[in-house]
């Protein structure tokens, strides 16, 4: 006679199917990721369609076809009809078609092509303590990067997926009726400046960036209507004062250097600032008590990035801002697809 034995405890096996989960995460993600990549979404876009037109439009080999479609249905990504017809689901088709005011698949795509291999030796990092993100690590990374057209467009959509979100935050939490002027720190190609001056008409902006991005900056704040209301300033903080402002903003800036070049930023900051104005830095904040792992996670992502990278907590901003001469006002954690905390600090 033959007995069964006992089933393990249910706790165990929601312990264990949530440790597996989460040792195959990568599949979901690159899911994603080659749907970006493809232009699947881009050609449901267009109209539903069935799987042996998604097979003859993306050139996909009918081996894993169907398994890559379905599961993007499972993922919730796509829908799929009675009639075996794939469209895009709500969600995908305001976030993942190009073109949409919130689309995100730019940070998607930089996910896919570069931060999911430097991921890839997270362990030989954890050893040797250095960055693995293939010549993005120094202080001169991000002249190169811009030297090369294409891979500027690239990098700044991966930065627009993130900071639209941010720029109308900040536009909201930060009383800017008390202002008249703003300069937007390594402010790119002004997406968030746009944003802060088209939901506060009496402003005036400005972005503080390298010169090889002016014609990117140009060709996006008049394709969002604002060319006549936010400014191009050309520089480099490591050598050049910023320009006397009202408020500055500085936003997903910080994180990528280390302690010292963050004081040296918020001193030129400081010195910037008018009497009356602000500092306003916005970034993925660690909590206090670093129990939360998004924030932390990130961190690791810059770590990875670039020499010197992390992100920190508000205690440390408050303590960098004070240095400078700046008064602590308050600090809130808003709503971002990175959960991002805005600080203020006043110049009296």
């Amino acid at each position: 006679m033959t007995t069964t034995p006992p089933a393990p405890p249910s706790s165990d096996v929601a312990a264990a199917t949530a440790i597996v989960r989460l040792n195959t995460a990568y599949t979901a993600a690159r899911t994603l990721h080659s749907a970006v990549e493809l232009g699947l979404f881009e050609v449901l876009a267009e109209a539903p369609a069935t799987l042996p037109r998604i097979r003859e439009r993306l050139g996909l080999h009918p081996r894993m076809a169907a398994d890559f479609l379905d599961a993007l249905v499972g993922l919730g990504l796509l829908l799929r009809d009675g009639e075996g017809a794939y469209s895009n689901a709500p969600a995908t088709a305001r976030l993942l078609v190009p073109g949409t005011p919130e689309y995100i698949g730019g940070t998607v795509a930089k996910s896919a092509r570069h931060h999911y291999t430097m991921w890839g030796s997270l362990t030989e990092a954890l050893r040797d303590g250095r960055p693995k993100s293939a010549g993005l690590a120094d202080k001169g990374a991000m002249a190169r990067l811009y030297n090369d057209a294409a891979a500027t467009r690239e990098f700044m959509g991966h930065m627009d997926a993130h900071n639209g979100f941010c720029g109308r935050e900040v536009a909201r939490c930060v009383d800017w009726g008390r202002h008249r002027a703003f300069i937007d720190v390594g402010g790119a190609r002004g997406n968030v400046a746009a944003q802060i001056v088209g939901r506060h008409p009496h402003l005036r902006g400005g972005v503080f960036d390298l010169p090889a991005l002016r014609p990117h900056f140009e060709e996006h704040v008049a394709g969002l209507g604002v060319a006549d209301r936010v400014d191009f300033h050309p520089g480099d903080f490591f050598t050049d004062d910023l320009p006397e402002t009202d408020v500055v903003v500085i936003g997903h800036v910080l994180h990528d250097w280390p302690v010292e070049v963050r004081q040296m930023v918020i001193d030129k900051a400081f010195r910037a600032t008018r009497p009356g104005g602000c500092l306003v830095v916005y970034d993925q904040m660690i909590d206090e008590e670093r129990t939360d792992p998004h924030p932390l996670l990130t961190s690791l992502n810059v770590r990875l990035v670039r020499e010197g990278g992390s992100e920190y907590t508000v205690a440390e901003i408050r303590d960098w801002a004070e240095k400078a001469g700046y008064r602590v006002a308050y600090s809130v954690r808003v709503n971002t697809i990175g959960d991002d905390t805005v600080f203020v600090a006043a110049r009296d």
